[in-house]
């Protein structure tokens, strides 16, 4: 399905893109009525789930913020979640991995694995999929990876701030009860202060194991 060139998809400001609904659009003109935009955040963190939402937009929906999460500010997120929870014509839900999934499966099966498990939890049943990024679920619905999907796709950018917003709370909550990491500032990312305070504590039982464990000494070259 040819991505449609459009005119909204522009840099905005900072080096920001603008997200249409031209790939749902596409889907419905094919005679898909349920078209779900799924994504997923949390794939680089040493600590805490990777997190998947799954989305469908009703026809026409808007929002003066809702692009690609990673380029909105806290407030902004907050602002398209709330719009986007309460509207009574969006379908939206999550899925999880756990850090003991990842060390099981990897990171990338777990993602996966994550937004399978956002999309079967819709109440709407979809009947097609766009995926951010280059692989599909590889379930029994039709479906179409999109790189860059979060900055091209409306409803693969709404879940993306569903997923975002869910996960960085699920991490301020998280800080409550292992205040020693800094979980509220950096969310599990591997910034210094974390490196830090895991060098310092060490990993508490919501850290990949696999993540934070030290890389393999290499072996001596036999003589």
């Amino acid at each position: 399905m040819p991505a449609r060139k459009n005119e909204k998809s522009i840099r905005n400001g900072a080096n920001r893109f603008v997200p249409d609904d031209g790939f749902e659009r596409s889907c419905r003109e094919k005679g898909y009525r349920s078209v779900a935009g799924v994504d997923e955040v949390g794939r680089g963190p040493l600590a805490g789930p990777v997190v998947a939402a799954a989305v469908i937009l009703p026809t026409g929906y808007a929002h003066k913020w809702l692009r690609d999460s990673k380029t909105l500010s806290e407030a902004q997120r907050e602002d398209v979640d709330g719009h986007l929870r309460a509207h009574p014509g969006v379908c939206w839900a999550l899925g999880e991995c756990t850090p003991g999934e990842i060390d099981r499966h990897n990171i990338l099966r777990a993602s996966l694995l994550a937004m399978s498990r956002a999309v079967e939890a819709l109440a709407t049943r979809p009947d097609f999929l766009l995926i951010d990024g280059n692989r599909g679920l590889g379930g029994p619905r039709p479906e179409l990876p999109l790189v860059k999907g979060d900055a091209r796709c409306l409803s693969i950018a709404a879940a993306s701030v569903i997923a975002k917003v869910h996960r960085d709370a699920y991490m301020v909550r998280l800080a409550e009860e292992f205040p020693a990491y800094g979980f509220e500032r950096h969310k599990g990312y591997p910034t210094p202060e974390h490196r830090a305070a895991l060098a310092t504590h060490g990993p508490s039982p919501h850290h990949r194991k696999s993540f934070c464990s030290p890389p393999p000494v290499p072996e001596e070259p036999s003589r």
